[in-house]
């Protein structure tokens, strides 16, 4: 039973910490969409979406109404769209075109954006594959809510390097073409390593091949509700400290699964999981790295700043799964630059280099997020930090993924301007020292010893 204490404290939550559900994404599989013939696959994709997802947008309104929850955003997912091309597609301009048609399907069903024109790459691409990730950069700049996702490496098969350097000049490439946009495409790109079937954050979600024709997958934020509770143990213990954030991650992974619930009933569809990441916005008072400075740290990106994340990561990872049977996706703290205004300060102040949102990725719920690079940055050193981050995500069996920005006609001191959840950044300095003849080398990096657990 909710007593009305615990209404009363959802309400300021909601009211006063900018607690939201910041999305319900309906997963879809095309999968019974495949035909070898161009015109009949693009026809029963555009069906499929426009029917199973017809009601989602004004379900998620109404919830919000009833509940008096926000619902930021309502989305769709899809099959890796390499998967459902592969008996069609002949050149990239075929995979084009398919990208055309989620792009028309999601404004018929008003949706904010939709994921899955991906390619699951951990091991070896297949031609199908290497022509869906050959057409990203056209496809990225013919539509507005189509976002797209590859997955070069695994624990279980090691990083496919091959992939790695291809996806260093489709970076580039995606940057060159949205150059009018300050290379916008690039933000609904990402490059992952242990990518998750089941996430519902773009741009990196899809609908793996493992779930069912439809799902209902919800994920929820609230920085500021777990800053404003830390706010009110300052000083306290670790003990204290850690026990604030997992009862406050229960309470706000509680509201994602009610919403959860009431979206699968209305809508007739499964219900998948809550992811329960923290998910900042350019808002002031919603961010990540104003929590990370309310446990003590000066600036995000000072000494101590790698612990503060581990913490804060376990323990909503703690407190959520106390709270509903069934959590996935990432469910952890985001840190994307453009997207946290805390972050975005202490770049400014020289607190946050690339480099340390490296080691912060070795424990948070992701990787190298929304962050802005100069647009001379060669595709082999942005392939050589993908490469890094893929190592991460091997080596730690987690989640990790990349998604740069060089924004072309900018350098160090710059700002690119994305717009809305996407926020803007500060540009950032890379490395200019070269790892061209590292990332030219063929094949693939071999699974680390631990994958072995049969």
């Amino acid at each position: 039973m909710i007593n009305l204490f615990e209404v009363r404290e959802t309400n300021k939550m909601i009211e006063q910490d900018l607690l939201d559900v910041r999305t319900i994404t309906l997963g879809i599989s095309l999968l019974d969409c495949v035909d070898s013939d161009m015109d009949r696959l693009n026809a029963r994709i555009y069906e499929k979406i426009t029917r199973l997802g017809s009601r989602l947008v004004e379900t998620g309104e109404a919830i919000s109404k009833d509940f008096g929850i926000p619902i930021v955003n309502k989305r769709v997912s899809v099959t890796p769209v390499s998967l459902v091309g592969a008996g069609a597609c002949r050149t990239p301009e075929d995979y084009v075109s398919i990208a055309r048609t989620l792009d028309r399907a999601a404004k018929a069903i008003g949706i904010n954006f939709l994921g899955g024109y991906s390619a699951l790459v951990n091991k070896g691409l297949t031609a199908s594959e290497r022509l869906l990730i050959q057409s990203i950069p056209q496809a990225l700049a013919e539509t507005d809510v189509v976002c797209s996702s590859v997955n070069v490496g695994s624990t279980r098969t090691g990083i496919d390097m091959d992939a790695v350097r291809m996806m260093g000049d489709i970076v580039k490439k995606t940057a060159e073409l949205t150059a009018d946009r300050d290379s916008l495409g690039c933000a609904k790109l990402v490059i992952f390593c242990n990518a998750p079937d089941d996430n519902p954050f773009m741009a990196g979600a899809f609908h793996g091949v493992t779930e069912g024709d439809a799902v209902i997958n919800v994920g929820v934020s609230g920085p500021g509700v777990v800053k404003s509770a830390l706010e009110k143990v300052r000083g306290e213990s670790f003990e204290v400290l850690c026990e604030t954030i997992k009862r406050t991650a229960f309470k706000v992974t509680r509201v994602g699964q009610l919403v959860a619930q009431e979206a699968s009933r209305r809508l007739g569809v499964p219900f998948g999981i809550v992811d329960l990441s923290l998910a900042p916005t350019p808002a002031i008072g919603d961010s990540v790295a104003e929590i990370l400075e309310e446990m003590g740290l000066q600036r995000a990106g000072a000494p101590g700043t790698t612990a503060a994340l581990a913490i804060l990561n376990d323990q909503v990872k703690k407190g959520g799964v106390m709270a509903s049977s069934y959590v996935g996706g990432l469910s952890g703290a985001f840190i994307p630059v453009s997207e946290d205004q805390g972050m975005i300060d202490a770049v400014h102040e020289g607190a946050l280099s690339l480099e340390k949102l490296e080691a912060m990725t070795c424990v948070c719920s992701v990787g190298l997020d929304m962050i802005a690079i100069p647009g001379d940055t060669p595709a082999s050193t942005i392939a050589g930090i993908i490469a890094d981050e893929a190592a991460i995500g091997v080596i730690n069996q987690k989640t990790t993924a990349v998604r740069l920005i060089p924004v072309i006609g900018k350098g160090v001191g710059d700002t690119a301007t994305f717009g809305g959840l996407l926020g803007y950044a500060p540009i950032l300095p890379v490395n200019s020292f070269s790892c061209d003849a590292f990332v030219d080398r063929k094949g693939r990096i071999p699974a680390p010893i631990h994958s072995f657990k049969n």
